[in-house]
């Protein structure tokens, strides 16, 4: 499935592949490779409430601070939530940003071999093979609670409107 008209990159409209999941769907499941090439899923942190923090690439000043956010984050909400980030980033070089950047309470994993999750959850954008800035919150039985498509790439998400919704499931 193709759209458009959901995202921009620096002001120009790009296309959306894959399958849109929206709140009350279940979470699908995909497999992405960490920082050591071993294969991660979703299903990997079942039972968690997982905020899937998606990001184009590591390698640009609103993903780091993005990354950085996150990580942040992560270390205050406790052991029932799990933070992953994904991106398109090789995994050798997620490993060198996040030992650079202390990157230590979020599972960060590239979609790079097959955009396995870029596809099931629609957020693979077609004319650049990247990911678009989208947040996503799993939670009970695998369901999606908040979905935050950020309508320019070049843009953040609403850190306090996530980190909310997150504090109001756990």
């Amino acid at each position: 499935m193709e759209r458009t008209g959901v995202v921009t990159f620096k002001g120009n409209g790009v296309t959306l592949l894959g399958n849109p999941v929206t709140v009350g769907d279940k979470a699908p499941d995909f497999t992405a490779l960490d920082r050591g090439l071993g294969a991660v899923k979703l299903s990997d942190f079942k039972g968690r409430t997982r905020v899937i923090s998606v990001t184009p690439s590591l390698d640009t000043a609103i993903c780091d601070a993005q990354l950085r956010r996150f990580n942040e984050a992560a270390a205050k909400l406790g052991d029932d939530v799990t933070m992953i980030n994904v991106s398109m980033d090789l995994p050798f070089a997620i490993g060198r940003f996040c030992t650079t950047a202390g990157i230590d309470n979020v599972v960060t994993l590239s979609d790079h071999r097959d955009a396995s999750f870029g596809q099931a959850y629609g957020v693979l954008i077609k004319e650049l093979q990247l990911l678009a800035r989208v947040v996503f919150i799993v939670y009970d039985h695998d369901v999606v609670r908040y979905v935050e498509i950020v309508p320019e790439i070049a843009k953040e998400p609403d850190y306090g409107r996530i980190l909310e919704a997150v504090k109001a499931l756990v």
